[in-house]
């Protein structure tokens, strides 16, 4: 290879790695947010993670139109057919779904939650397409230095907290 090609090369990786970066950050912060503010158990972490950076890729105001005329919100792409109303309460999670797309993601962890507690992660398409096999999860532990993360610190993170 030339010395050109080779400098090349390692511009273009490094260009991927910067971009790669944001990701990170937003994926290890995210994890700080469930287990200490949310008391997400550890055990599930990296699906919870895997989960939302598949269906909302970390977009908590994402709404997404499906074929059956109802939407999806926010960072766990919640349905309006059956966990929230549009325009109103309503549905299981008793929502406005229009208040999961916004970066207050209490309610949405509540009822993402709930989904799971009946559904199981099978709920979300993606979890099952991408997430399912715990080969592609993502080493949170390792990755972000989780192992002594515990619930209930203080929060340093840029998604907002309803108190």
């Amino acid at each position: 290879m030339t010395e050109d090609g080779l400098a090349h090369r390692q511009l273009k990786m490094k260009h991927f790695c910067l971009c790669l970066m944001p990701v990170l950050v937003l994926r290890c912060e995210l994890t700080r947010v469930l287990v200490e503010n949310y008391s997400f158990d550890k055990t599930f972490f990296s699906n919870w993670i895997c989960l939302v950076e598949h269906e909302s890729n970390l977009d908590t105001s994402k709404i997404t139109r499906k074929e059956n005329d109802s939407k999806n919100y926010g960072l766990f792409q919640i349905n309006s057919k059956d966990y929230c109303a549009e325009g109103r309460k309503g549905g299981q999670c008793n929502m406005k779904c229009e208040d999961f797309s916004n970066d207050d993601i209490g309610d949405d962890i509540a009822c993402a939650k709930m989904i799971q507690e009946r559904e199981c992660f099978k709920y979300w398409k993606r979890w099952d397409r991408f997430c399912r096999n715990p080969q592609n999860l993502p080493n949170l532990r390792v990755a972000c230095n989780l192992r002594s993360l515990s619930p209930l610190r203080t929060p340093r993170s840029f998604f907002y907290i309803s108190g």
